[in-house]
């Protein structure tokens, strides 16, 4: 096959060489370590690049013949050269909001916890919401859940309704309990808690479907406020080298994407997902999976199935070891609509996307997507499971068999793993983000963040799935070690799989002629180096479409 590619590009050179006043590249990048990630050429030392796409991948002799005089030409310097990141699971906009929110998620006491609040509502206007926050009390000792009498005194002024880091818990203050109506005689809903004291009184922390509650009351943001938030996302990405993302939670944000490409200040490639029950206006429409250009699609629908670990409200068979008085919690549809959604929804043409995090969601969500293919036939639906945490033993082959892509996340493996063991016993722990068994039986993994849940950092990702250390650095050999992956099946995962999961496995995820010309350049080659040290590389250059967007 090698021979094959090099012969092929021999012509192509040679047909150049006959007509040099014709054509030159746009971009060339010599003197590099690439990583293509193609099967047919899995090394080169240069590529060049005409418009957008990648024309010739070779060594630097042959590369730098297609150089003009308007070439631009990137020396490596002998750094690793690999396909752009694609964040299978990304909340953008959340994130963009995220970086201009007060930041929580590494407060390792409530005092600190409080402290940060205080100091961020000082330099707010009174009466403007603070959300956002992304605190994690298992951060602390004891890991007791915050109320709302622990921050009124530090709010007085402004509502306050700030995520647990998952996204499916939040803490609110008095004020905007007030503001939404909230006492002791607001019931609890389908697939949501309201957490009480021994009087029945809320504290302030809300779970899943109940959320909704405070949400409703949160003033939405202005259009300039979400560019704002949008762009800075798009930067923030760019310079961690992640050139592509899929939005779980992209809605009606699709015309602010919009108008950052009308002004040419989209850096990342969006495939934007609508919630599952929006089905019936996106079939109304026949829009079918990723449809649009080559920097923003449509055609995906996120639903839910359960609620998160850490707010122990995803679904298991069996109760949590540390809460045995429950088992987590169903989305209200999960059992009784959600399969005939889906079957719409695939009938549809569109992609089908659930969040599912404890054993019982996997498995339900395994049926229902089993149902579905059998009663619609052989298609390629590429149905996905975002998070698959934690899935029995046996279903874990299921994804393979039934062409299902686990969409997950290998940043929550580290942290997770600090205290998931406290909930779960040693049986279930075994079917914890299995990536080695989901890849040797056949499956397709897409790796994304899930940030602003977790950070977007693609190279923290791969230090996780690689190493398996957590943060607390208590397991050196990895948190169950078995499931370790290697950087270069880690890297496959946050590139080819990512494109695969949003069918554009043809498109990019590789570096080879005929694809995008998206890539980065690192610091160092996470490839040789003590996978320990791969936390630590950064991010020199990223392009995007041909076109550098990040420059460190």
């Amino acid at each position: 096959m090698r021979s094959i590619f090099i012969a092929a590009l021999l012509v192509f050179l040679a047909y150049l060489q006959a007509f040099p006043q014709t054509f030159h590249a746009d971009l060339i990048v010599v003197n590099a370590n690439i990583h293509t990630g193609s099967k047919k050429q899995a090394k080169a030392r240069a590529m060049a690049v005409s418009s957008n796409k990648i024309i010739a991948v070779g060594d630097d002799v042959q590369i730098r013949a297609l150089a003009g005089p308007k070439t631009r030409v990137i020396d490596a310097g002998g750094k690793t050269v690999i396909a752009g990141f694609n964040d299978a699971h990304v909340h953008f906009m959340e994130t963009g909001y995220q970086l201009s929110s007060v930041d929580l998620r590494d407060a390792k006491t409530p005092q600190e916890f409080v402290a940060r609040i205080k100091a961020f509502a000082a330099k707010i206007p009174k009466g403007r919401w603070i959300t956002g926050g992304q605190w994690d009390h298992e951060n602390w000792t004891p890991n007791a859940l915050p109320t709302a009498a622990l921050i009124d005194a530090a709010t007085p002024d402004n509502p306050v309704f700030i995520n647990r880091l998952d996204g499916h818990m939040a803490l609110a203050n008095s004020l905007a309990m007030k503001l939404a109506g909230v006492d002791k005689s607001v019931k609890d809903v389908a697939g949501g808690e309201i957490v009480r004291d021994a009087s029945g009184n809320p504290t302030g922390v809300f779970k899943d479907a109940a959320m909704a509650y405070i949400e409703s009351k949160i003033p939405e943001a202005s259009f300039e406020q979400k560019l704002e938030a949008a762009q800075a996302m798009t930067n923030y990405a760019a310079s961690l080298g992640v050139t592509s993302v899929q939005d779980m939670s992209a809605g009606t944000a699709i015309g602010v994407f919009q108008e950052l490409q009308r002004r040419g200040t989209l850096k990342t490639r969006i495939y934007g997902c609508s919630p599952l029950n929006d089905f019936k206006r996106w079939e109304s429409t026949g829009v079918r999976h990723a449809f649009g250009d080559a920097m923003l699609r449509v055609g995906c629908l996120k639903g839910y199935a359960d609620g998160s670990l850490g707010s122990t409200t995803a679904w298991f068979f069996d109760p949590y070891a540390d809460a045995p008085n429950t088992s987590g919690l169903a989305m209200a549809d999960v059992t009784t609509t959600m399969r005939k959604t889906i079957q719409d929804a695939d009938k549809a043409g569109l992609q089908v996307r659930i969040h599912a995090i404890g054993d019982r969601a996997n498995a339900t969500i395994l049926d229902h997507y089993k149902s579905v293919a059998d009663a619609d036939g052989e298609r390629d639906r590429r149905f996905t499971i975002e998070h698959a945490q934690h899935v029995r033993v046996e279903d874990l082959k299921r994804f393979a068999g039934q062409k299902v892509v686990a969409s997950m996340q290998p940043f929550h493996i580290i942290d997770d793993g600090r205290w998931a063991w406290k909930r779960l016993d040693e049986k279930r722990l075994k079917g914890t983000y299995a990536f080695r068994t989901i890849l040797d039986s056949g499956g397709v993994l897409a790796f994304g963040s899930d940030s602003p849940v977790a950070p977007i950092n693609p190279l923290w990702g791969v230090y996780g799935a690689v190493t398996r250390r957590t943060l607390d650095d208590k397991n050196p050999g990895g948190w169950i070690p078995e499931q370790k992956v290697t950087v270069e099946e880690a890297v496959r995962a946050f590139t080819w799989g990512s494109a695969y999961a949003e069918f554009q496995e043809n498109w990019k995820g590789t570096l080879e002629p005929g694809k995008v010309a998206d890539f980065v350049i690192l610091s160092d080659d996470i490839f040789t180096i003590d996978p320990v040290k791969i936390r630590d590389v950064t991010v020199l250059k990223t392009v995007v479409d041909g076109k550098v967007v990040f420059e460190k």
